[in-house]
């Protein structure tokens, strides 16, 4: 049985989340959970509201226990792009690209 979680639209480029999202990919919930607490970027927060929404649906739609759960795959896309512009010397423009990015989180029952 799998299960899904997903958030869209997060206001976080998706390299930033790329690399937090490596380091918990393959663990065991609760180990991915104690991972991301204690980084210190602010990506890892966002990580972790994901994680675990998609532990609570597993245990509220599939009656799964979460200790018994593993992150099967984890990722983080590329979501919209804002192109804004900044006045420049000399009449001249620069353009500003503020990047938002999606996170898929799939869980897994780790096979005893």
């Amino acid at each position: 049985m799998q299960v899904v979680a997903m958030s869209k639209g997060l206001p976080i480029s998706a390299e930033k989340l790329g690399l937090v999202v490596t380091a918990v990919r393959g663990k065991q919930v609760n180990q991915a959970l104690a991972i991301l607490r204690f980084s210190q970027t602010p990506s890892a927060r966002e990580v972790a509201k994901v994680v675990k929404s998609a532990m609570a649906n597993a245990e509220n739609n599939y009656q799964l226990i979460s200790s018994e759960l593993k992150i099967v795959t984890i990722f983080a896309n590329q979501g919209r792009r804002m192109k804004r512009f900044r006045a420049r010397s000399r009449g001249r423009v620069s353009p500003i690209i503020k990047r938002s990015s999606h996170i898929t989180v799939i869980l897994g029952s780790v096979e005893s």
